[in-house]
């Protein structure tokens, strides 16, 4: 299913296939386009619901805002980092027990001052770096292995597989290693709208509710200064919002529904557009959604077209 629509000088350039859900209220389909019910992996648009299992687990974060930290794909700007040491420092660790792989910041400014100043790639700051110290913290309290956390059969994914599969109301289609070395899991993209929609609707005081509520109140933590889904959550009263790689991204707005969508060929430029056109469906209205509506195409310093949705 075309997507999204590349117009340069009037003319379309390339088109983006993939696919989209809309749940309403009631969590029913209002709208879909594509597969939706076949499994894809949601890359970190899972963090959420692994922090959720994470919670189940016994994990009990030294501050709320370090959950959304948990389940955010950071862009290693200071405060980032520091939170990361904090996590692990509260678990009586420190970064070198991190495993996730050692990386430059996603910032380029961060990613300049670290070159700079003659440092290189490390695993703090790596954007998952966060989700593995919850992930660590969450074997200290109970006990586990450290050295084998990322691997499918340690009782620590384990215990995510289970609360992604319940939060989805699916089961796992297919457990694969995400970039960062820990297990992602395949479900579909309604079921992932509907574990988002879980989210935003829980009781207050529920790990569920927590998760979505501390995501909320420092989304910057989530993804970083003037990122997607900050902007998202800091324009949208109530959304919840969590992007993946290869164009996933997933938002729930309490009271109101849910969108889960991928595009196929990866491209995360196709996402916003897509996205602001299926809450659009749902009635959602804000100044954010009319920013991120269009993505900018240059030629030179000139805008001489866009990406929008086709859809």
């Amino acid at each position: 299913m075309i997507l999204a629509e590349v117009v340069r000088s009037g003319f379309v350039e390339s088109v983006h296939h993939g696919s989209v859900v809309v749940l309403d209220a009631a969590g029913r389909v209002a709208a879909a386009a594509g597969d939706v019910t076949g499994p894809c992996f949601p890359r970190s648009s899972n963090k959420p619901l692994q922090t959720v299992g994470m919670l189940r687990a016994g994990l009990r974060a030294a501050e709320p805002a370090d959950l959304a930290l948990m389940s955010g794909s950071h862009f290693a700007e200071p405060f980032h980092v520091d939170r990361v040491r904090r996590i692990l420092a509260a678990a009586g660790l420190d970064e070198s027990a991190l495993r996730c792989p050692p990386s430059l910041p996603l910032s380029e400014t961060e990613r300049d001052a670290v070159v700079r100043a003659g440092g290189g790639a490390a695993p703090v700051l790596m954007n998952c770096s966060g989700k593995h110290a919850g992930m660590l913290a969450t074997c200290v309290v109970n006990g586990w292995s450290r050295e084998d956390y990322r691997d499918a059969k340690h009782p620590l994914q384990v215990a995510l597989a289970a609360a992604v599969s319940e939060l989805t109301g699916e089961p796992i289609a297919a457990t694969g290693i995400d970039g960062c070395g820990a297990p992602v899991f395949a479900v579909s993209l309604t079921a992932l709208a509907r574990g988002f929609q879980r989210l935003v609707d829980a009781p207050p005081g529920s790990h569920e509710r927590l998760v979505a509520d501390t995501m909320r109140a420092d989304p910057e933590l989530v993804a970083g200064t003037g990122q997607d889904d900050t902007r998202l959550m800091r324009g949208v009263p109530g959304l919840l919002a969590k992007g993946g790689a290869e164009g996933v991204v997933a938002v729930a707005v309490p009271g109101v529904g849910a969108v889960a969508l991928k595009v196929a060929d990866g491209a995360m430029r196709a996402r916003m557009p897509v996205l602001v056109s299926a809450l659009r469906r749902l009635g959602v209205a804000a100044a954010v959604l009319d920013e991120l509506a269009t993505v900018p195409v240059l030629g030179g310093d000139l805008r001489v077209g866009e990406v929008r949705a086709a859809w």
